[in-house]
């Protein structure tokens, strides 16, 4: 069977399947799953395109991490078979541990257990039926392999998931202000003292990928509507969950309801666990919100309601933290409206923040490598004054509450 396999991208015209144990893995049915996992979660509420999967992404991040090793190589930098291999695995399933709707998970059904830790339970999983052959691809994932660079491969601020996804992510939104030359900036990566750094001819290829993640940032990932929807989506799952621990029966997939039943966190995210999430994707979600719509509780119908039908909360955001009279007064105002009780206000009337920071001066900083071998960190080397800006976070407050009817 011809395992070389070639894929046509959108963003990136062909990219080649590099051998037969990646073939072998992206067949798996764990890495399949992603098909059915969107990568910008409730973003197609606000852009219609956003449809693209964490399936075209992870494909996307191996393709660049494909074109980051070649350059390296060229540049002198040695990297064996082996590590070649590993880096390829470690981008290719970086993701792999992402629930329904990328996020909302993390927040809801399953509790204090990441997507990140997920993932690395699915890696250990796969190493496990493939001899042991994601070892090395495992220790880079976990930042544990001793040359450093390519641990910023998989995890920086300017790593090949990053270098996808906001390229990935203004094409499939139409947000051109996204749009990054991530061939270029792969093109100018370098090695020195096991760090990762770009040529100084590419400064403004990297300023151009900081301003483009702000903009993002605040246009798409953190748009209003974007916030609002997730956020009901979150309390969709609360609120079910909630229910199901007082025995009100939900229908819903086998997946699914076995989440909603059981308090899963970190200590007991056991290898039965593993295989029933990874049987659990978007689609458990929408068909079992299509079903909650008509309940009998009226928290779980309106929530349902308002995501499938995109008639969601009103939200407003402000450069200052929400007083408590605020919530309080509308609060108040949807109990009297509803007759409901507090906790079920709550679930209607709430305040959070959002926050954007383009570059992190206190992370692994993106180093810039000078013709006399100096270098220096990005903000310090450009001439362009808002970087330092884009370094100091940005913090929105914002308060949700029912339109005039629900």
């Amino acid at each position: 069977m011809n395992k070389l396999k070639i894929l046509n991208d959108p963003i990136y015209g062909f990219i080649t399947i590099p051998n037969s144990l990646i073939f072998d893995l992206i067949e798996h049915k764990y890495f399949q799953r992603l098909r059915r996992i969107t990568q910008m979660g409730m973003s197609y509420l606000v852009y219609p395109g956003a449809h693209h999967t964490r399936f075209h992404h992870a494909i996307g991040c191996m393709h660049l991490m494909q074109k980051a090793i070649n350059v390296l190589r060229f540049k002198g930098v040695s990297i064996s078979d082996d590590e070649e291999i590993a880096l390829n695995i470690a981008i290719l399933l970086h993701d792999i541990g992402h629930g329904p709707f990328s996020h909302a998970m993390e927040h809801s059904i399953v509790s204090s257990i990441s997507h990140e830790q997920i993932s690395l339970l699915f890696m250990e999983k796969l190493n496990d039926e493939f001899n042991g052959s994601l070892t090395l691809a495992i220790s880079i994932f976990k930042g544990e392999y001793h040359r450093n660079f390519m641990c910023q491969l998989i995890s920086s601020q300017l790593d090949m998931d990053r270098a996808d996804y906001l390229k990935r992510d203004s094409f499939y939104t139409g947000v051109a202000e996204g749009n990054i030359n991530s061939e270029r900036l792969i093109t100018m990566l370098s090695v020195v003292d096991d760090e990762l750094v770009v040529e100084n001819k590419g400064i403004y290829s990297v300023e151009k990928f900081l301003v483009a993640r702000r903009l993002m940032y605040w246009q798409v990932y953190l748009h209003k509507t974007s916030v609002v929807a997730e956020q009901l989506l979150i309390r969709v799952l609360k609120r079910a969950k909630e229910l199901s621990h007082n025995n009100v029966d939900l229908v819903a997939s086998r997946a699914l309801s076995y989440f909603l039943k059981t308090e899963i966190n970190e200590t007991n995210f056991d290898m039965h666990t593993l295989e029933t999430f990874a049987k659990l994707d978007d689609y458990d979600i929408i068909s079992a919100m299509k079903e909650w719509q008509y309940h009998d509780d009226f928290v779980l119908r309106n929530l349902c309601e308002m995501i499938l039908n995109r008639d969601l909360l009103k939200i407003k955001v402000k450069k200052k933290k929400i007083k408590k009279s605020e919530l309080k007064a509308q609060e108040k105002e949807m109990m009297a409206a509803f007759d409901i009780s507090e906790a079920e206000a709550d679930y209607f009337v709430f305040k959070g923040e959002i926050t954007n920071q383009a570059y992190q001066q206190n992370g692994q900083q993106i180093k810039i490598l000078y013709k006399s071998g100096k270098i220096e960190d990005i903000v310090k080397a450009s001439d362009q004054l808002n970087l330092k800006a884009l370094s100091k976070p940005v913090t929105k407050y914002y308060i949700c509450y029912p339109k005039a009817k629900l």
